[in-house]
C-alpha cells in the first residue's frame, strides 16, 4: 500500500467583487486540489493553500510535481503522520536554501490530507470518527460566517443569519473610522447578544495595537484575530493580552510544533487556530488541537479556500468534540460551494455525513471552466 501516483489541479475562479483584507486583496479564488492514489486502488484528496501570493497556486502546484511528489511516490501510503515527518525532515534544507519554508510545507500539508482521507476510506468511515479519541467527538460542528467586509459588512452578515449561521467575523486593520463604523452597523444589524468576532490579518504594529483594540471594545466582540504579526516577540503578544478584556486568537501563520507549544505556553491566545492547509495537515494540527486543549484552549480550525480543505476542517473539529467553530467564508467561491456545499444548517450547527472520508469527491468536469493547469 505505498503511494503510486501525486496528482495536482489548479483552478482559478472569478468573482465579481475582490476580496479585501488587510494583508491583501484576492480578485479571483485560486485553488490546487491534490489527488493521491496508492497501489491498492485507494485515493484521497487534499487542498494546498494558495491564497497569496497572486501566483501561488501555480507555484504551489509545481512545487508538488518536481519537488514533492518524487519523494513521495514509493513511500508507505497507510501511515500519513509518518510520511508528513518524514517528507518534512527531507525538504528541510531545501526549504532553508532556497527561502520557502511555508510554500513546500502547504504542499506537505495537502499530501497528509489526502492521506488521512484514504484512510477513512480504506476503514468505511468518515475521518472525524477514525481521529476521534474523545467520547465528546461526534458528528456535529458550529460554523461561523468569515470574511465579511470590508464593504456591505451589516448586509452581509444578516444574510448569512438568514442561512442559519449564529457567529460572524469581519475584517478589521483599515482606516479607525472605518472599523468602529463597520463595527456599529453590524452589531447593530444582528443585536447586542449576536457573537461576533474581528480579524486584523496581522494589521496593527505593537505601538498602535492597544489603542485601536481599545476603541472596538465596547462593542464586545468574541475575540480579535492576528492583532499582531505572528512573528512579533511572545512578550509582546502577552502584554497586548494582558492590556484588553477581548480574548486573541490566532495560529494560522504559526508553523512548527515548538512554535504552536510556545504560543500555548505563552498564555496570550484564548483561541488557536492551525490551518490544516497552511502548515501539518490532519497529522500537524490534530496534534496542537489536542495540545491546545488540554491546555485548557479552544481550537478553531482556521480556513479560507476551497471545498476539499473546508472539508477536512470539519472533520478535524468535530473529532474533538463539539466545542469550537469552524471557520466558513462568507464570500462566494465556487471552488467551495460546488465542492462542499453546505446543506441543512441549524442555529449554527451542521452535522457531517457519514460518508467514509472527508465525504466530498470534486466533480472535477463540473470545475473544467475553471482548470487553469494540471501538474
Amino acid at each position: 500500500m505505498t503511494i503510486a501516483k501525486i496528482e495536482c489541479w489548479v483552478f482559478r475562479a472569478p468573482i465579481e467583487r475582490p476580496v479585501a483584507a488587510a494583508v491583501g486583496t484576492m480578485t479571483n479564488r485560486p485553488a490546487v486540489f491534490v489527488r493521491v492514489s496508492a497501489t491498492d486502488g485507494a485515493w484521497g484528496w487534499g487542498e494546498v493553500f494558495c491564497n497569496f501570493p497572486t501566483v501561488g497556486a501555480e507555484h504551489r502546484a509545481r512545487i508538488m510535481r518536481e519537488i514533492v511528489a518524487p519523494l513521495a511516490e514509493g513511500t508507505p501510503s497507510d501511515r500519513p503522520a509518518d510520511t508528513w515527518r518524514q517528507l518534512t525532515q527531507r525538504v528541510r534544507r531545501m526549504a532553508l536554501q532556497a527561502g520557502e519554508p511555508g510554500p513546500l510545507a502547504q504542499v506537505i500539508a495537502a499530501l497528509d490530507q489526502a492521506l488521512w482521507d484514504m484512510q477513512a476510506r480504506r476503514a468505511g468511515l468518515p475521518l472525524w470518527r477514525l481521529l476521534a479519541d474523545t467520547p465528546q467527538a461526534d458528528n456535529r460542528v458550529r460554523l461561523y460566517a468569515s470574511g465579511l467586509g470590508p464593504e456591505q459588512v451589516a448586509e452581509t452578515a444578516l444574510a448569512k443569519q438568514a442561512e442559519g449561521y449564529t457567529a460572524f467575523k469581519f475584517k478589521v486593520g483599515f482606516q479607525p473610522d472605518k472599523d468602529i463604523a463597520d463595527f456599529e452597523a453590524i452589531r447593530a444589524a444582528l443585536g447586542p447578544r449576536a457573537q461576533i468576532m474581528i480579524d486584523a490579518n496581522q494589521a496593527w504594529e505593537p505601538e498602535n495595537a492597544m489603542r485601536r483594540i481599545a476603541a472596538l471594545e465596547r462593542y464586545e466582540p468574541y475575540w480579535i484575530e492576528e492583532p499582531l504579526a505572528a512573528d512579533e516577540p511572545l512578550d509582546t503578544w502577552r502584554q497586548l493580552a494582558e492590556s484588553t478584556p477581548i480574548p486573541l486568537a490566532a495560529g494560522e501563520n504559526i508553523r512548527d510544533h515548538a512554535n504552536f507549544d510556545a504560543a500555548i505556553q505563552n498564555g496570550h491566545l484564548r483561541f488557536v487556530q492551525p490551518d490544516v492547509a497552511k502548515w501539518g495537515g490532519i497529522s500537524g494540527c490534530v496534534a496542537v488541537a489536542r495540545r491546545a486543549e488540554q491546555a485548557g484552549l479552544v481550537f478553531c480550525p482556521h480556513w479560507l479556500g476551497g471545498g476539499i480543505g473546508l472539508a477536512a476542517s470539519m472533520h478535524l473539529r468535530a473529532a474533538l468534540g463539539p466545542a469550537g467553530l469552524v471557520e466558513v467564508d462568507a464570500n462566494p467561491n465556487p471552488l467551495r460551494e460546488q465542492v462542499c456545499p453546505l446543506t441543512n444548517l441549524n442555529d449554527g450547527w451542521l452535522h457531517l455525513p457519514d460518508t467514509p472520508g472527508i465525504g466530498v469527491e470534486p466533480d472535477l468536469a463540473a470545475l473544467a471552466r475553471y482548470l487553469v493547469a494540471v501538474a
